[in-house]
């Protein structure tokens, strides 16, 4: 079968059987386990996306150089989150029916929303560097323009990266001895020629920009924060810092980025040893190939947390929910008054004096009453005044 010996996604899936016949695996569990965790993903991934869209455009007044960062890291994750389908038909049905060209995008979308939220992150977390650690000398440089400028060169690099990567790549098709009719493929069975001409120089050029390098800035930030927070004289520009907030902020950031980059990127540093040769033989091979598929699906779980990381990272987003979660308890107070208009007396024909009652949900009672006396002291008034 077909089927046994291919492996999927992009650079990683670049034809091991082709080079070793005798180290045939069956790897057709992937499939399966692809189009449950896209599947969730995409459903995940799109709703909470939409609902920081929604924050960020509709109900966050402040806006900084950090929701600058998240902004840029909602469309990236939105572009990934929209492509899903795709792959989830192309997984269950194991054909290609879409094209040359949406095959390459699809491919350099995701190199996009990897090394892409790699990327903004790490400006995250050099941006909280630079405020904890420096709050005085860092004003000029933590600016919403040179934010503005830091995203401008992230997406530069990112781009220049995953869009050859993708468009390097192209649908391939295999013919099945059963039907006698082609099969198109996406994201895997990549000819050898491919791998030794370019892919092999993408990969050394993502993983040292896209990842080595952001994984050092992350580790040495987080480390010299820790380090201020330890000085009882430590101060930010609002204050006393609060520590254990803080110290939440970066252990959620180091979670999230440990947890769905890590594993993706060091099984393909292994790959790309096994390809050239520096690695041999079958059971590397057969490692390998069983779990890069765990490590991809964990990988594009990130569209899921990254919502998280807004939540922890910005307090103006937390003042934000904040606020509109009691807006919308005080809505729902409101709505539980009731109005009742009730005449109190009758003057000079058809003219009539009314008056209305609110009940309220505290003393309604005692209000209700002292209304009445009300109308009974305006009553005789009337009647006295007649």
């Amino acid at each position: 079968m077909y089927n046994s010996t291919l492996e999927t996604d992009g650079i990683s899936s670049l034809g091991l059987s082709q080079n070793n016949m005798s180290c045939i695996k069956s790897d057709g569990f992937k499939y399966t386990m692809y189009t449950s965790v896209f599947s969730l993903v995409f459903i995940v991934g799109l709703l909470f996306n939409m609902v920081a869209v929604y924050i960020f455009a509709c109900t966050l007044k402040l806006r900084n150089e950090t929701t600058t960062y998240m902004m840029n890291l909602v469309v990236s994750d939105l572009l990934f989150v929209l492509t899903l389908p795709f792959r989830i038909f192309y997984f269950i049905n194991r054909d290609w029916p879409f094209g040359r060209v949406l095959c390459q995008l699809s491919v350099s979308l995701f190199y996009t929303n990897m090394y892409g939220s790699i990327l903004f992150l790490t400006c995250i977390s050099v941006d909280r560097f630079l405020a904890i650690v420096y709050p005085f000398r860092s004003q000029a440089l933590r600016t919403k323009r040179n934010a503005k400028l830091a995203c401008c060169a992230v997406w530069v690099l990112v781009l220049s990266g995953s869009l050859p990567t993708g468009f390097l790549l192209d649908t391939t098709s295999l013919r099945n001895e059963n039907s006698n009719s082609s099969v198109n493929y996406c994201f895997e069975n990549f000819s050898n020629k491919q791998w030794q001409s370019s892919l092999s120089k993408v990969v050394v050029f993502i993983e040292t920009v896209g990842f080595l390098i952001p994984l050092l800035l992350n580790v040495f930030c987080s480390v010299s924060v820790l380090q201020t927070l330890r000085q009882p004289q430590a101060i930010s520009r609002g204050g006393q810092l609060n520590k254990t907030k803080i110290l939440r902020m970066i252990v959620v950031h180091l979670l999230i980025f440990c947890f769905c980059f890590i594993p993706y990127n060091v099984n393909l540093v292994f790959y790309a040893l096994v390809r050239t040769k520096l690695l041999k033989g079958c059971i590397v091979e057969s490692v390998v190939r069983t779990i890069y598929p765990i490590t991809l699906c964990i990988a594009v779980t990130n569209c899921c947390f990254d919502p998280v990381i807004y939540y922890f990272t910005s307090e103006t987003i937390q003042n934000s929910i904040k606020r509109k979660s009691m807006a919308v308890r005080n809505n729902r107070m409101s709505v539980g008054l009731q109005t009742d208009t009730s005449e109190c007396c009758r003057v000079k024909g058809n003219s009539t004096v009314t008056v209305t009652l609110t009940r309220f949900p505290f003393n309604w009672r005692k209000i209700y009453a002292n209304i009445r006396n009300i109308c009974t002291f305006s009553h005789q008034w009337c009647v006295s005044t007649k």
